[in-house]
């Protein structure tokens, strides 16, 4: 007779069956302290169906890995439906995985300030789907069950500020599953990547509260153009590009146009050390100052903001990222040492425009507040020190 032993799993507990195997797209996540006095942990997760029956999803917890009945976050019903993306980073219409389909979750945690981050996460999944390996398709019966463990790292680079000067919004910011750099998965170099996780794009109110004054479809009505675009740290250039023309702005290049190598328009990144890369792009055409190999210091002048590649507007499009691979990267957390707070946008009336004409500068604060080691949230209003010259 054989004899059939059920053995215990590296997590210590007893093997079962997992018809979707589902996986953290990175080997770790962070948290980071936002404007809001909240900690974000921003992450996704990755799944296969591999069996014969479809899976229908049902809910995703995310629980504390040292203590899985301690629930921190529950994603079902229409919160579960709005994180899943598509490998193309499209939206979908239910929660139903196909056999061998792949799907991302996209997922967003923010802890009280005086909470404690977990030091690992997991997650339990519910599903309608296969009880077991079958060839053919099955009834489907509902099952939970225990995955995709995720290290949370609390160390986070700091920086300065990559520009100087009042009345800058961080347009198209973290954290949110609607957000374009939020959701903007790239499959390259045989892997996906998520490098503009926390990217933002800085555009700048004029006195009156505008980002455009005038005719919007020329560059020069909008205040940030022309912006001094400045080395948030000591470091290396390890990259650049300074040959291509501004874009009409109001629309968006012709997407055939587009290509990995034109898409951030002119650019520069900066080797800062320890795994870290600072990426600025849509800068003007022959503005930079910089060369590969060069090494700049905090504050030092790169280059002049300006509207080149896949933009509808002028504006810095700025992100830290795990290598020097634009694209084939992962976007890192930072916090921005010293800066002010001086309100914010509103994002409904900002979603419910159709370009950025008008006045944005209502909620704007009478004082602005000092922060200090912060990340800046979308739509937040913020103010940067007056550019002081690096130390020689």
């Amino acid at each position: 007779m054989l004899a059939v032993t059920v053995r215990a799993s590296q997590s210590g507990r007893p093997d079962e069956f997992t018809p979707v195997v589902i996986s953290a797209l990175t080997p770790t996540t962070h948290s980071v302290n936002g404007t809001d006095a909240k900690q974000h942990v921003v992450y996704e997760l990755l799944l296969t169906n591999a069996n014969a029956t479809p899976a229908t999803l049902r809910k995703i917890e995310v629980v504390d890995g040292h203590n899985p009945s301690s629930v921190i976050a529950t994603y079902d019903g229409h919160e579960l439906l709005s994180r899943l993306r598509t490998t193309a980073h499209g939206s979908v219409d239910n929660t139903k995985i196909e056999y061998n389909g792949t799907r991302l979750f996209l997922i967003d945690l923010a802890f009280d300030s005086e909470a404690v981050v977990p030091e690992r996460l997991e997650h339990r999944v519910s599903i309608l789907g296969g009880a077991s390996p079958s060839l053919t398709p099955t009834t489907p019966v509902p099952l939970s069950y225990l995955v995709a463990p995720l290290p949370v790292e609390r160390t986070t680079l700091e920086i300065g500020p990559p520009l100087a000067g009042k009345g800058w919004v961080a347009v198209n910011g973290c954290c949110g599953p609607d957000g374009i750099h939020r959701t903007g998965s790239v499959t390259v170099n045989g892997k996906i990547y998520f490098a503009q996780r926390f990217a933002i794009d800085w555009m700048l109110l004029d006195g009156a509260g505008r980002l455009v004054d005038g005719d919007p479809s020329d560059v020069h009505n909008y205040p940030d153009y022309g912006a001094d675009v400045m080395a948030v740290a000591n470091g290396t250039v390890v990259d650049t590009l300074d040959t291509l023309d501004n874009q009409v702005p109001g629309r968006l290049p012709d997407p055939r146009t587009v290509n990995l190598h034109n898409v951030d328009g002119n650019h520069i990144v900066l080797d800062l050390g320890n795994g870290f890369f600072a990426f600025y792009a849509h800068l003007q055409k022959h503005s930079i100052l910089v060369k590969r190999g060069q090494h700049v210091k905090r504050g030092q002048i790169l280059a002049k903001l300006g509207n080149t590649g896949n933009t509808s507007g002028p504006h810095l499009h700025f992100h830290i990222m795990d290598s020097p691979s634009v694209l084939g990267s992962n976007g890192l957390p930072y916090v921005i040492d010293s800066f002010a707070f001086d309100g914010q946008v509103s994002a409904a009336k900002f979603a419910a425009a159709p370009g950025v004409e008008g006045e944005w500068g209502e909620g704007r604060l009478r004082t602005s507040s000092p922060r200090e080691r912060q990340f800046p949230l979308n739509l937040n209003i913020i103010d940067f020190p007056d550019r002081k010259a690096p130390a020689q």
